[in-house]
């Protein structure tokens, strides 16, 4: 089946097969995406069970990311070229094989490696969900709007999920539940989703701009997670990058962020020259010169760097200043998954009524009430039900954003061009994560610091070199050390002055959020021209349609 013929073919008599593969999608795209969280809750089973260092662990959690947004554009073309389902199911497979090798690891480089395949395979499965989504579904807005609370709302189960394995039995099934959820995947995916690939093909491979893009969007991605803990300039301590000294005073993320964008330059530089030799690129630059994509993606990576940086900061106030397990801290986020997947219920309707641009701009106006209302109610006493109405309107925004901002940024985009727009999308919304994260993540531990060695200050007695120790060892810990120092009553007036220091951190951090989200409803400001750019080409043209010259394959 072609691409062409596959949104036909979705309101014919197979549609109902469609509904039913969209939910072997939603649940492959819940299993990658759950991955990228459900382990930072077992972080400390896994140090004293295999006896890895804490930079080893940090590796363990980090590296997953790091592979699966350097490798989203590579593999976002290859679906294009040689078939999106089966680009998807070699990646669920290859997910669970490697989730095999996760769960029987004996050591932290065995982990580590089996994260690095775990990171390759999910960046094989997310453009290519989208991609088939937008291939083989006449009424996109649905199938987007179930893609995107599915990943909303899982990001907030992975904790949950990981609390509860790693509690009840180990942290290794944390990797194991992926092997029959992967089987299922593959099975479901086999039988209800057809095959879609580009109709025309131009021989040869892009090679040089592949590499250009691993190396450029892997060196940025790599210093945004590691500048807090390397330092942004100078190398603040021990750097030790899987198993590998850095001896250099400089920290090695300055030269990451160098070497990343000097082969994005030369990347752009190669894709350009490939195109006006009409030879096969990675990334079709023209593609930029739709409005709707152009913007859409800039959208995307402001939303995304307010959306889930604050996920980076909410479990460690419930478990460090509020005192949650694992569990519990996963029951609290319960409603931001709630509102995440409630949205997919109405976002739909919404968006066929109203617009999908309006929707986006109303998820996001939704997300920034959510997380100033969690900035307003945090605090060291701060019971458990006042979190529930932000966290959930916080998922609401989520769902309807995310869902119709990915409809707003492939409306326009080719049906034969749709991998490589996936990748692209998909890879501004980990470059903004990882933003977010390395941006919050800042402006939590430094108001932590800040305000923790203030409140030291006033112990009468107390040297500075040992405030400063102090203040270092909980930073050091993420928090985790605050526990320690209640339990003992000699330090428990110390613990309190941390948490009082870590709530305000997180209110400042909340409202940071809030804010970058308000510059990405700014940004939304111009989506309106992809309405427009549609509207031009063919006036018939309904919310979700692919219409006009943007549905025919301009190569």
């Amino acid at each position: 089946m072609t691409a062409q013929a596959a949104p036909a073919a979705a309101a014919g008599p197979g549609s109902r097969r469609r509904w039913l593969g969209l939910f072997f999608i939603a649940l492959g795209v819940a299993m990658i995406i759950v991955d990228a969280t459900i382990v930072n809750v077992a972080v400390p089973q896994i140090i004293r069970d295999l006896g890895i260092t804490s930079s080893d662990a940090q590796w363990v959690q980090e590296v997953y990311t790091l592979v699966f947004a350097a490798l989203l554009l590579v593999w976002g073309r290859l679906a294009d070229r040689y078939g999106r389902r089966r680009l998807f199911v070699t990646g669920a497979a290859a997910f669970a094989a490697a989730s095999v090798l996760a769960a029987l690891a004996r050591s932290g480089p065995e982990l580590i490696g089996s994260r690095v395949l775990q990171g390759i395979a999910a960046a094989m499965m997310l453009p290519a969900s989208l991609s088939l989504l937008n291939a083989g579904f006449r009424d996109r807005a649905i199938a987007f709007a179930v893609w995107g609370s599915t990943i909303g709302g899982t990001a907030a189960l992975g904790p949950l999920l990981g609390g509860w394995l790693t509690t009840s039995y180990s942290w290794r099934w944390a990797f194991g539940i992926n092997i029959p959820l992967g089987i299922t995947v593959v099975a479901g995916t086999l039988l209800l989703v057809p095959e879609s690939r580009e109709p025309r093909s131009a021989r040869g491979n892009d090679l040089a701009g592949a590499l250009l893009s691993v190396l450029g969007f892997g060196g940025i991605v790599f210093g945004l997670i590691q500048g807090r803990s390397y330092g942004w300039w100078t190398r603040t301590g021990p750097v030790s990058i899987a198993g590998l000294g850095w001896r250099w005073p400089v920290s090695p993320v300055p030269v990451a962020f160098a070497a990343g964008l000097i082969c994005l330059a030369a990347f752009a530089a190669v894709e350009l020259r490939r195109n006006a030799a009409g030879r096969v690129v990675l990334l079709d630059l023209r593609l930029f010169a739709i409005p709707s994509f152009r913007n859409g993606n800039i959208a995307a990576a402001i939303v995304s760097l307010g959306e889930f940086g604050l996920l980076f900061a909410l479990p460690l106030w419930f478990e460090n200043v509020c005192g949650y397990s694992a569990f519990r801290t996963g029951i609290a986020l319960l409603p931001l998954a709630i509102g995440s997947f409630a949205a997919s219920g109405f976002g739909a309707q919404l968006a066929r009524k109203k617009g999908p641009v309006f929707t986006v701009r109303l998820g996001i106006a939704l997300e920034i009430a959510g997380v100033a209302g969690i900035g307003v109610v945090t605090g060291p006493t701060t019971a458990w039900w006042a979190t529930v109405p932000p966290l959930f309107a916080y998922g609401l925004g989520i769902g309807l954003a995310t869902a119709q901002l990915t409809g707003v940024v492939l409306a326009d985009v080719p049906v034969a061009s749709s991998g490589q727009a996936s990748g692209t999308q998909s890879t501004s919304r980990q470059i903004g994560s990882a933003f977010g994260i390395a941006i919050l993540g800042t402006v939590l531990f430094t108001a932590f610091g800040t305000r923790f060695s203030q409140r030291l200050s006033g112990i009468p007695g107390l040297p500075a070199g040992q405030r400063s120790a102090l203040v270092n060892a909980v930073k050091q810990s993420a928090g985790a050390m605050i526990g320690q120092l209640a339990a003992s009553p000699r330090t428990a007036p110390v613990a309190a002055m941390a948490k009082q220091a870590f709530s305000q951190a997180t209110r400042l951090t909340a409202f940071t959020a809030a804010a970058f989200l308000a510059l990405g409803l700014l940004a939304s400001l111009s989506l309106g021209r992809g309405n427009a750019f549609r509207q031009a080409h063919d006036p018939d043209a309904g919310p979700g349609q692919q219409t006009g010259p943007a549905a025919q394959n301009p190569r």
